[in-house]
């Protein structure tokens, strides 16, 4: 078994998506697929966060554009008489994000805990979408699996959650969003950080005692430097996880570095590669 991570560039458009599905449904094994918002979502439903706690009908129109933008998605990939059930499902978070935004306008003021469940949306549609389009794919809400206190994962709770679900799952293809968990302690909707859909991936992997990591990103791998400002740069093709943790440590934004330990600990080897190059070697990292 295998854990396959899709950042939001790897899930923003049709043919992105495509790439994703062509990528899962050619895998050998079973696999757990854990994936991010739609490319700029999250900052989207964030601004229409501060627009609702303005009383700005402006939050409604930014929702609207967000409808139409999955639903798009689903037109397109979605295939045969599924997609009258599936857009169902999608309307249905909808309806209940409206509602968040209603509640905000209603009190006039924005807490943190409503910025955290309006983003939480943003992987609660992608990862239902994805699992509509990828063939044989069963959907998995990680707001029931994933706990956290403070932003920390809670690795007991977590662990045990994950046991229970994808440790007893049988089928091919396991779809879960990444980053959005619940609070242990007061249930309430939270996340990791920004970036912790690579360290959602990573816990699963390290529960499951997977084969591999694969984060599945928009470039080759870690590079010798930055390509933007050395034309000579060339990827790595493999590295320890201690070089690794040093490369994200010192600002290499490839991954999100917390990821690194948890499979380094159960020396599960990540590989990073590229969504929209399926052939490149990528970097392998390992012990």
């Amino acid at each position: 078994m295998k854990v396959l991570k899709f950042g939001g560039t790897s899930v923003g458009t049709v043919d992105a998506l495509r790439n994703v599905k062509h990528i899962v449904e050619h895998q050998d094994e079973q696999v757990v697929v854990v994936v991010s918002a739609l490319g700029g979502l999250t900052d989207t439903l964030i601004k229409a966060a501060n627009l609702a706690a303005k009383n700005d009908i402006a939050a409604y129109r930014i929702v609207q554009d967000i409808t139409a933008r999955h639903s798009e998605i689903m037109n397109q990939l979605v295939e045969g008489e599924a997609i009258d059930d599936a857009l169902n499902r999608v309307r249905a978070l909808f309806y209940e994000l409206s509602n968040a935004y209603t509640d905000i306008s209603r009190s006039e003021e924005l807490t943190e805990a409503d910025i955290e469940e309006v983003v939480s949306y943003g992987e609660r549609l992608s990862s239902l979408i994805i699992s509509l389009i990828i063939s044989n794919a069963t959907h998995f809400n990680s707001l029931e699996i994933i706990r956290s206190n403070n932003h920390e994962c809670d690795l007991e709770a977590t662990n045990a959650n994950i046991a229970k679900t994808l440790g007893k799952f049988k089928g091919k293809v396991a779809v879960m969003g990444g980053f959005i968990s619940r609070d242990s302690k007061s249930r309430r909707i939270s996340n990791l950080g920004r970036g912790g859909s690579d360290y959602t991936a990573a816990i699963v992997a390290s529960a499951l005692n997977a084969n591999a990591l694969e984060i599945w990103t928009d470039v080759d791998g870690f590079m010798t430097a930055d390509p933007k400002e050395d034309a000579n740069a060339t990827v790595i093709r493999q590295m320890t996880y201690d070089q690794a943790q040093q490369m994200c440590d010192s600002g290499a934004k490839v991954i999100y570095a917390p990821t690194i330990k948890p499979v380094a600990e159960k020396k599960i080897p990540i590989w990073v590669k590229n969504t929209f190059n399926r052939t490149a070697l990528g970097t392998l990292i390992t012990d």
